[in-house]
Formats: structure tokens, C-alpha cells, sequence
């Protein structure tokens, strides 16, 4: 199916329907800006998306507008498509991209400081609902599908649509739909024993740290970097643990990953050392305990955290400006 041929863009004669409601479909905003933000991984891709889809609706005619029945599932069709389109070209960018490319964090809606109102407050509909479907592992998982089973395993496993609609949307049968969720499960299952620990919100049993959850664990972790307690980080660190950094070429960082505890703990000392006057801030970072580092009140670098156990096995550290822009518009640090 063209992704350029929108559903609902034809009208029979004598059709009386009226005009959608304006709020009614401006009100779909937020779902799509949720549902294009899992799909591309990008909050800035995802407003892209969506300003797409409602240029091309406000394109059609009105006779055209009002022969649509339902324009929620116009707008969703037409926003899948649209994300679909980018995720294609996105793998090509991508190669490109300096050093590693790791999905755009987002605060908790009590930290958000895009999308402010005149009186300023924040717009709901610039915000994303933070579920178990954007914690920074299931996003990262994600980055591994291909295109079309990322769309599928999203709007049927995360937003219940069924295989019939989104055959529509990929242009493809609904058993092959299904066949493109099934793959991408296998592959969320191949991850699954540091996901489902993660995911619980538990780190285990009390241990001898006494650590009671990623809370707990992430502050351990906060306190033993800033005292540059190298010996503490280490036992804070699976021994085969991960830290990828994201500086997309635009500030200083690793270009590849730096596996194994003993070796990130050092490189964190080394951080410390080289930066004095960085604060760490606990933070939640897609709906998790998380970290964020500033320096001079501006945030540098934003950090999520994969738990196994009661030891963390991934970090995954944001430094691209580009992606700290809703953590970077307020002057002062909110919460505690």
C-alpha cells in the first residue's frame, strides 16, 4: 500500500456528514505524539511526524474531512505511515551518525519543560505517557527491529490494534503482521531476564548492600561516584556491565562502548576528575530511577539504568544537546 494515499480521501454524493469537530481532532494529538515518540525514538522526529499527518489532513478538502467516519483512526493510520517512512531513512542517518544513537530521554511530566502554555503550565499533548513501553531498555530493544515489526509489535502489543488495521497500515496481510509481532517479541523474550528485573521494580533480595529497587540502587550509585569511590562503583556494577554514550559528534564522549565494571568505574572517576563541579541530580529518565549531570545549573548529560539482580548490567548515558532540550529549558533543577 502507498503511504502517499491516505484512507478516507474520497466522498460520495449526498454525503450530509459535517465537519469533524476542530477539538475532537486536535484532541488525537497526544496519542499520536505517543504513539509516534515509541516508534521513532525521537520526541523531536515524533512532533515532526505528527505535524505531517495534520498537514496532510487540513490538505484534503473539506468534503474530503467530512467523509472520514473516524478521524482518530485516520490520524493514527496516516502517523503510522508517516513513522514508518522515517524509520527507513532513519537507518541509513544512522550509519552515519557519530559514535553510538541512543533513543531521546524523557523527565517525568513533573519535569517537563517543553510544550509550555502562555500561563506556564505544560500542554498535555506534548506529553508522553511514561509506561513499561518507554523505559530506556524497551526503547533500545526497539532500535534493533526492522521497520515493519516495529510498527506492527508497537500498535498491536502496546496500542491493541488489531492485525486486520494494521495491514492496512503496512500493506501487508494480517498473518504477516502477526508473523512481524511474533518476531519482534522473540526478540524482547532474548532480552527478557534483565527486562523482567528491571521491569518489577525490584533489585532481588536485600543483599549484602541492603538494596531494595532501581531507587535504591541508582542513589548508591550516585553517592559512590561522587565520593570517586571506585572500589564502591565496582560493587555497585554487574562484572560484565555496558555504558554506551550518545554525543552524536556534538560533545566529547566514548565512541564505543565501555564494557566490564572495573573499566566503568574508572572511566566514571576519570569523568569526575576531569569535570569538578558536576552535580548529579536523581532524576526519573523514561519512567525510571535515573541521573542526570549538570554543570554550571546546564544539563550535560542525561543517564538510564538496566538492572539484573542488584547489580546494574547497562548505562546508557545521553550527552547530544539536541536530545537534552526538554531537560535543558528550565534554570533550576525541579523535585528533590
Amino acid at each position: 500500500m502507498s503511504t502517499t494515499s491516505e484512507p478516507g480521501d474520497s466522498s460520495g454524493p449526498g454525503d450530509d456528514r459535517a465537519e469533524p469537530d476542530l477539538s475532537a481532532v486536535i484532541g488525537e494529538r497526544r496519542q499520536l505524539i505517543n504513539l509516534a515518540y515509541r516508534l521513532l525514538g525521537s520526541l523531536a522526529e515524533a512532533e515532526d511526524a505528527v505535524q505531517e499527518t495534520y498537514a496532510r489532513w487540513y490538505a484534503m478538502s473539506r468534503p474530503k474531512r467530512e467523509a472520514v467516519e473516524s478521524p482518530g483512526a485516520w490520524l493514527t493510520t496516516v502517523a503510522s505511515r508517516v513513522c514508518l517512512d522515517l524509520l527507513g531513512s532513519a537507518r541509513a542517518r544512522r550509519e552515519r551518525y557519530v559514535g553510538a544513537w541512543i533513543p531521546e530521554p524523557l523527565p517525568d511530566r513533573t519535569e517537563w519543560f517543553s510544550g509550555r502554555t502562555p500561563d506556564g503550565g505544560a500542554d498535555p499533548a506534548d506529553r508522553v505517557t511514561l509506561d513499561e513501553s518507554v523505559n530506556m531498555a524497551f526503547l533500545v530493544v526497539l532500535e534493533s527491529m526492522t521497520p515493519a515489526e516495529r510498527v506492527a509489535f508497537i500498535l498491536h502489543d502496546v496500542f491493541r490494534y488489531p492485525f486486520a488495521e494494521i495491514a492496512e497500515i503496512v500493506g501487508r496481510t494480517p498473518a504477516a503482521c502477526r508473523q512481524l509481532a511474533s518476531s519482534a517479541r522473540r526478540r524482547m523474550r532474548a532480552a527478557s531476564p534483565a527486562q523482567e528485573a528491571s521491569a518489577t521494580g525490584q533489585a532481588g533480595q536485600a543483599g549484602r548492600t541492603g538494596r531494595t529497587g532501581q531507587a535504591g540502587l541508582v542513589r548508591e550509585f550516585k553517592e559512590a561516584w561522587e565520593a570517586k569511590d571506585i572500589e564502591a562503583l565496582v560493587d555497585l556494577l554487574d562484572p560484565d556491565a555496558t555504558m554506551i554514550a550518545d554525543g552524536g559528534g556534538m560533545v566529547g564522549t566514548v565512541l564505543r562502548p565501555v564494557e566490564g565494571g572495573a573499566r566503568i568505574a574508572q572511566y566514571l572517576i576519570h569523568i569526575a576528575d576531569k569535570a569538578p563541579g558536576l552535580t548529579l541530580l536523581e532524576r526519573t529518565v523514561n519512567g525510571r530511577p535515573g541521573l542526570v549531570a549538570q554543570h554550571a545549573g546546564v544539563t550535560a548529560t542525561v543517564a538510564a539504568f538496566q538492572l539484573a539482580g542488584d547489580r546494574i548490567t547497562h548505562i546508557w548515558a545521553i550527552r547530544n544537546p539536541e536530545k537534552l532540550r526538554t531537560w535543558s529549558e528550565h534554570p533550576e533543577p525541579l523535585g528533590g
